[in-house]
């Protein structure tokens, strides 16, 4: 079993990350999608066999009303109320249609999908994610899902749709194990305490000699290939 450790977006200059990590993931491509000539320099910059992961566009998974385009100085303006959720729209293809080409560009093999607590579990969402994914092109790239609020609670759903629509569940393997098991796995760890996320949490040697372990258990469950 083989794994790869990264952080989500680079805490120290590019060329030091480059030369002491072997994956990072793209906090930024969330909120704005960078331009052609400045993902072609990432990827010239980095080593071959360096790995980037995109976190696709929020365009495609939040509507403009959630608070994280309040970092964006020029969200969408025209037809607005069409972006997000994952939903069969025009707007959500052609912003797909953006993240899928930044990726070609790093030479991403995979892409994060991370629905906001407000794609609730309900027969629309569903329905529209289905729809979705079935008429996107994902060009060889493993597709990793981060759904949040209820969906958690209902793993069985979860798994459901992800061996359907072909997609990684993506966890805190410190909070909970994926719904599903494949070829490749991803897991995100986002500080503990009494909420879902603590981005101000400082892990422990525990912490990780607990992260360790987890990972331990998922090899004799034969859950190979995990990231």
């Amino acid at each position: 079993m083989n794994f790869s450790v990264g952080c989500c977006g680079f805490p120290v200059a590019r060329g030091k990350y480059f030369r002491e990590l072997e994956v990072v993931e793209l906090q930024s491509t969330f909120y704005q999608l960078p331009q052609d000539k400045t993902a072609r320099r990432w990827r010239e910059e980095a080593p071959p066999n360096f790995e980037f992961v995109v976190k696709a566009w929020q365009a495609i998974t939040h509507p403009i009303s959630s608070p994280t385009w309040r970092k964006v100085k020029a969200p969408p303006s025209k037809e607005a109320d069409k972006y997000g959720m994952l939903r069969p729209t025009k707007q959500n293809f052609d912003a797909w249609s953006a993240t899928l080409k930044v990726c070609r560009f790093l030479r991403s093999k995979l892409c994060l999908i991370q629905t906001p607590p407000g794609f609730r579990c309900t027969p629309r969402s569903i329905r529209d994610a289905t729809q979705f994914f079935r008429g996107i092109d994902r060009d060889r790239l493993y597709l990793a899902w981060e759904p949040r609020g209820d969906w958690n609670e209902k793993p069985e759903q979860v798994r459901r749709i992800c061996e359907r629509l072909e997609l990684i569940h993506v966890v805190d393997l410190l909070r909970r194990y994926p719904a599903t098991s494949g070829d490749l796995g991803y897991f995100r760890l986002h500080g503990l305490g009494g909420k879902e996320v603590n981005y101000a949490y400082k892990y422990t040697d525990e912490d990780l000699a607990r992260l360790s372990h987890e990972l331990s258990v998922l090899n004799e469950k034969d859950l190979n290939g995990r990231i």
